[in-house]
Order: C-alpha cells, then structure tokens, then sequence
C-alpha cells in the first residue's frame, strides 16, 4: 500500500514537471499582459512599452500594456500577487518594489515572496542639483554649509517615500548633517520652486535636470550612482565627491507571480536581455535618462534582497512615512 502510495506521487510530480515543460514549449501561445503600476508616459511606462514592442515581434503575440497606478506602485502590484503564474501576467516596478515595505505597514502581498525575479531592465541616476544662489561649488562645501547652519538647508522630493526623497535621506544620514524635507506633488513643481529658490536643493532625475542645468538654472553637484552618468559625464559621483558608499540608483526590473514555471521565468528573461541589447531600445532608453540593463533572475533576487534591506534600515532610522 505504501508503495503504491509512494508510485503514485513520484508520477504526479513527473507528470507535473513534464506538463510544465510542454507548456513552456508552446509559450506563449496567447497575449501577455504587462502591468505598470503607474501612470502613462513616465520612465517606467515607457521601457515597458519598448520592450513590449520587441518582445511581441519575437514571441509572436501581442504584449498588452495595462496602466494600474496607485498608493505608489501597490495596486498594480497586488493585482499581479493575485494573477495567474502561467506567465501571462508581468509586471515592470521600481525602487519602490524594494521600499514599500518599509513604508507601508500592512501590504496586501510580499515583494519577494510573492513574485518570481526575472530581469533589472533600467538604470536611472538622480543628480543632487542646487540653486545657483547656493554657495557651494561642490559636495565638500554643501556639507560645510549645512553644518554651519543645521536645519536651514532645504532640500525638494516629489513627495514622501519618492526616490528624490530617499536619496535626500540617505544623503544627509551618510554625510552627519540636518537638513529639512519639503515635499511636493510630484517633481515638476518641485523643480519650479528649486530655481526660484523657495528651497535649496534637490535629487531629481538626471534627464528632468538636464535641461535646467543646460541653461544655467541649476548647478549639478554629484550624481547618486555608483558610476558617472554618460549623460553628465563630467560631473562626479557623490562617492567620488566625499562621501564614501554612497550610492543610490533609481532602478527598473520585472517581475511575474510566484510559482510561475521556471522555464518560462528562462524565456522572458532571454527575451528581455535580447531587446535590452538592440541598438534603437538602446538610444530610446538614454532619451529618458536611463541606461538599459540587464541581468539573471538569480542576480535580480539577490539586489531585490540587498536593496529591501538598505532602505529598510533608511526608513526606520530617518522616520520616513508614506504620503
């Protein structure tokens, strides 16, 4: 009796492997559904729809892009907790996949647990920019100034918990100094107010900055990534500039449901590495100030890890909230 037991669930769980293996083999065989979980025509809508449109013509369905935005990223991502892991439902999010749990006190599904890793597909550099006005010529003066004068310095975020705002924080923790937070709704006021030096600072995107910094309207200081920025090659890092592990990259990856067969994580992730190296997906990524990147599965789980918990540690001892 045992035995027969014993028979009897070895062959399910080969015939269960073998059906995964026959459906990755005919995947896919209908249209994908890609959710961003933020507004249309940001950064992140718009890697998805590149890369969408690439791997549509190489997978042979459409690839469908579905806009879910709210509560910063978690609506659209408790959507895809829920779905299906048959892979064909995706998701692209941002450093706040690996935030939000700090942020947010009850979450309704676990970002790492509740999602299978498939490949970090961008990179976008913010740069500590400041008022002209501001009497600092570098990092190394910025620091000075605030230390003469703790709490006066001001520095912008497009609102609580954003990644301008984190790295503000990260900033300040790193370099010992009191600076005060101002929130906006969203970056663009925040930019405004910032060249009419209503505040004193700001970590805004690199490819928002540029036009202003450009025209002489803001003064670039240091770049948040571990490496120079090819779009302002000649400005340093923060690391490079005095402060030392500083790093802070405002990342893209995607992700599908947990449980999803492993092969199909394998071809979704070859053909997100195939698009990522095409040459026009290249040029589409730096004209919105990002660098196209891509990586295993394996690699994604481990920065997913190590990026949870960095800004967990930040969030905690900086008290940041959510809007």
């Amino acid at each position: 009796m045992k035995h027969s037991i014993i028979k009897a669930i070895i062959g399910g769980v080969v015939l269960s492997t073998a059906f995964s293996v026959a459906a990755a083999d005919v995947y896919p065989s209908k249209p994908i559904k890609w959710v961003v979980p933020f507004t249309p025509g940001g950064a992140m809508d718009t890697m998805a729809r590149t890369l969408g449109e690439k791997m549509s013509q190489s997978m042979k369905q459409p690839i469908i892009i579905e806009n879910r935005p709210g509560a910063g990223g978690v609506v659209g991502s408790t959507m895809v907790a829920k779905s299906e892991p048959d892979g064909y439902t995706m998701m692209i999010v941002s450093i706040g996949h690996a935030v939000n749990p700090s942020l947010y006190k009850k979450l309704s599904y676990d970002p790492i647990k509740d999602f299978e890793p498939v490949s970090l597909v961008g990179i976008v550099p913010n740069v500590l920019v400041v008022n002209p006005a501001v009497k600092a010529a570098n990092v190394s003066d910025l620091v000075s100034l605030a230390k003469q004068q703790p709490g006066k310095l001001t520095f912008a975020s497009a609102g609580s918990g954003t990644t301008i705002h984190l790295a503000g924080e990260l900033f300040a923790s790193m370099a010992n100094i009191d600076i005060l937070h101002v929130p906006y709704k969203g970056s663009a006021p925040a930019v405004t107010d910032l060249m009419g030096h209503q505040v004193d600072m700001m970590f805004d995107s690199v490819s928002s900055a540029k036009p202003y910094i450009d025209a002489g309207r803001l003064k670039p200081l240091a770049v948040t990534t571990s490496k120079r920025s090819s779009v302002l090659p000649n400005v340093p890092t923060v690391a490079e500039a005095g402060i030392k592990g500083y790093e802070l990259s405002g990342w893209y990856a995607v992700f599908v449901p947990a449980k999803t067969p492993q092969p199909v994580v394998n071809r979704l992730n070859d053909e997100l590495v195939k698009a990522l190296k095409q040459a026009d997906v290249k040029a589409r990524f730096t004209q919105i100030g990002a660098e196209a990147v891509g990586s295993t599965p394996a690699e994604l789980a481990k920065y997913l890890n190590s990026e949870t918990a960095k800004w967990s540690e930040i969030v905690r001892a900086r008290n940041i909230k959510a809007d």
